[in-house]
């Protein structure tokens, strides 16, 4: 009898086990998702300007259907387009992140890259995760320079240690970034300094939210700050929320809006759209795309 319980329990276990990967690597990672936020951080009675932010497309070249549902947020018709890294996960992958971008590519637009857009992911323990030390490792070469030529050909502000201001919805935007700090690229005093007086609005991009960068950007007075790389924690505990952010940042900081602490800066973290190939799956943390509607303080 004590037998038989127990084998009715590890099969048990071994079923829903089985189950919830397959929710995971099936249903929910293709389950992509639009947020929507209100970020109070213009001037009052200013008009509101939309910011579509994407980040973590981790495309590879078969992807069609994430190709399909990234291409049509051109109907949002948004005033700004940002992208925070790590667009690529295969050699191949520049054409059909290009299908995915192609009809935001008209709007105005930056981005930074992320160490996946410089480098393919390699397999990985998923729990050295928890490891805060653990050491990076790099796969093949990607072509990062080919994708930033598509960006850049179509006007966007490559903000890779870089700063510029860009007009978008009508008023002037004072915008800086930083490579990716996650694998040491960045370097922000190079362009480092308090935001412009004549701009309507100031926005930082990074693509992994690590605290020293952000301190330092809202430090500056940049109102807005963009990141993504934790993909939400990917795979999260209902009630509990994300189990690693594979940064500085805190758990519960992992995604979504945010106030930074010691500022008035706002930052808002994407969970992004992709997944590392070598582990496909999402839990309780939907892939997703936000339209952040910039208002009035």
């Amino acid at each position: 009898m004590r037998k038989r319980t127990l084998f009715r329990l590890a099969a048990g276990t071994a079923t829903i086990g089985a189950a919830t990967l397959a929710y995971a690597s099936l249903i929910e990672r293709n389950m992509f998702t639009l947020r929507r936020y209100d970020v109070p951080v213009l001037p009052a009675d200013a008009e509101p300007l939309r910011v579509l932010h994407l980040s973590d497309l981790h495309m590879m070249p078969d992807q069609a259907r994430k190709q399909r549902w990234v291409a049509s947020l051109a109907a949002l018709d948004p005033d700004l387009v940002v992208v925070t890294g790590d667009n690529m996960a295969h050699p191949g992958a520049v054409p059909g992140v290009l299908r995915a971008l192609q009809p935001l590519l008209d709007y105005p637009g930056a981005f930074v890259f992320g160490s996946n857009d410089y480098t393919g992911p390699v397999l990985k323990n998923p729990f050295t995760y928890f490891l805060p030390d653990r050491e990076y490792t790099e796969g093949v070469e990607l072509p990062y320079e080919e994708l930033r030529q598509v960006f850049t050909g179509a006007g966007w502000a490559d903000l890779n240690n870089a700063r510029t201001m860009l007009k978008a919805g009508g008023r002037q935007l004072d915008l800086v970034g930083v490579d990716d700090p996650h694998i040491e690229r960045d370097d922000y005093p190079a362009v480092s300094g308090a935001v412009s007086s004549s701009a309507d609005l100031s926005i930082a991009l990074t693509h992994s939210p690590e605290p020293r960068v952000l301190d330092q950007m809202a430090a500056d007075g940049f109102g807005l700050l963009l990141a993504g790389h934790t993909h939400g924690g990917q795979v999260c505990v209902p009630g509990f929320g994300a189990l690693v952010t594979n940064c500085g940042l805190p758990r519960s900081m992992a995604k979504g809006l945010h106030r930074w602490p010691g500022s008035d800066s706002w930052l808002h973290v994407s969970a992004g759209l992709g997944t590392h190939p070598t582990a496909p799956v999402r839990f309780a943390c939907p892939p997703e795309a936000s339209i952040l509607t910039l208002i009035p303080r």
